[in-house]
Order: structure tokens, then sequence, then C-alpha cells
């Protein structure tokens, strides 16, 4: 008798979402990505906006190709240590020299201050 838990149900749709800003993000077009991985891009649209599971060999591709932390989705109670924003934020700042950080930085302290409450 098999006594695996086969009822186990998965929602992609966040993870396709989540494929779909990082391809986005990177000015990438669908049909660039579907030439590139060699699936349909109607099967990419499933994925990113119908929830529909890819195969694991393209998930992987997905995941690696747009730095897509899927951490926060498998285990949505734990604190992810970076959000796939961050990380693709990271990977942008690692191009820059100590002068175009110091701009970058400038900003994110304008940012802080602004969210701060007014006494």
């Amino acid at each position: 008798m098999d006594r695996r838990n086969n009822d186990f149900e998965f929602d992609f749709m966040p993870i396709g979402q989540a494929i779909k800003a990082a391809r986005i993000a990177k000015k990438m077009t669908r049909d660039q990505l579907a030439g590139i991985v060699d699936y349909e891009a109607r099967h990419l649209q499933a994925i990113e906006n119908e929830g529909q599971k890819p195969s694991l060999e393209l998930f992987i591709q997905l995941v690696t190709m747009f730095d897509v932390s899927v951490d926060q989705y498998i285990f949505p109670d734990k604190k992810a240590a970076k959000s796939s924003a961050r990380r693709r934020l990271d990977a942008l700042l690692d191009k820059l020299d100590d002068k175009d950080l110091s701009v970058i930085e400038a900003t994110v302290n304008g940012l802080c201050k602004a969210k701060e409450p007014e006494n």
C-alpha cells in the first residue's frame, strides 16, 4: 500500500509572478526567453500568469537565470535572508564602481530619511 501523501498542492502562481518580474526587470521579452530556454512563449506565459508548474529542469533554469529566491514561497513561515528583489539589486550593485555607489548610497539615505516620522 502506498502511504505517501499524494494530496499535496502547491500554488505556483507567486513564483511564476516573481519569475515574470525578474524577467521584466532584466528587460527581456517572453519571446527572447523562449529562444534561450527552448520552450514556447505560451508555455512560459502560463507559468508566469496562470501558475502552471514547469518541469524541474525548466524551474531550476528560470530561478537561477533570474536569481529568484524560492525559499520565501516554499517556506512561507521562515524569514528569507534576502528577497528576490534584494538579490537582483545586489547583483546590479556589483557592477558599479565606488563613485556610482556613492550616488546610490546618498539616494538610499534620502529614502530612509524621508520615511522617518516627523517630530
